[in-house]
């Protein structure tokens, strides 16, 4: 059975080239304590970039141990809990194959899979590697970003239970794929607005579903 390998809490750290602020949560630290989830994510952990990252429905971020155990061996480095960013660190957890809208139950809380994470500047910086945003995307490991379905607490070493989503099946890694396409049909939008995905790509997709069938309705039109 999966376990949380890592629970893993940031405070505002500077960091040189990333992001307006000059500083960033991305560098968590594990801790043993308990630690409160609530619908905004875990209590002292440092969101700073909260027009791309945090809010209710990429409050907690998951990346999970085989993940971690493939970028080791890539790198060539042991990598510890945490070095991606993430709130918690899971075991037998490979992030590409969860599907939107699968829920994961702790001791108290549930999350729900919103959101694959895409690679920044932040991302690049923290791992010192000015070329890691296309490493990490053709890597095609990204982690997943929640919602909290139910608030409490969690710890390292609690269990955890999948349970997949019963909707059509969009994956992590197809939502992460889709992100680069300039030109999906209307089809895949509909595909996609019809998982529980994340506010942030939701707007974005129904805009880009609205143009495509304005420019249809308009050709149609004009024919």
């Amino acid at each position: 059975m999966m376990q949380i390998s890592s629970v893993n809490v940031g405070q505002a750290q500077v960091i040189a080239n990333a992001g307006k602020s000059g500083k960033t949560g991305i560098y968590k630290q594990p801790t043993d304590q308990p630690v409160t989830v609530t619908a905004l994510g875990l209590v002292n952990d440092a969101v700073l970039d909260t027009k791309h990252h945090g809010g209710v429905d990429q409050a907690v971020y998951l990346y999970g141990t085989p993940d971690y155990a493939w970028w080791s061996q890539s790198l060539g480095s042991e990598l510890a809990p945490g070095t991606f960013g993430e709130n918690l660190t899971i075991t037998e957890l490979e992030s590409a194959p969860l599907r939107i809208g699968d829920r994961l139950y702790f001791a108290t809380v549930i999350l729900e899979v919103t959101a694959p994470r895409l690679p920044c500047s932040t991302l690049a910086a923290r791992m010192g590697d000015p070329h890691f945003v296309k490493r990490f995307r053709a890597a095609e490991r990204p982690g997943a970003y929640c919602r909290v379905i139910q608030t409490g607490a969690i710890r390292q070493g609690e269990a955890v239970r999948l349970e997949p989503f019963t909707g059509d099946p969009l994956t992590v890694l197809d939502l992460f794929r889709f992100s680069y396409e300039k030109d999906l049909s209307e089809a895949t939008l509909e595909q996609i607005l019809a998982a529980p995905v994340d506010i942030r790509g939701r707007r974005d997709y129904e805009k880009k579903l609205a143009d495509l069938k304005q420019t249809r309705d308009g050709s149609l039109t004009n024919s």
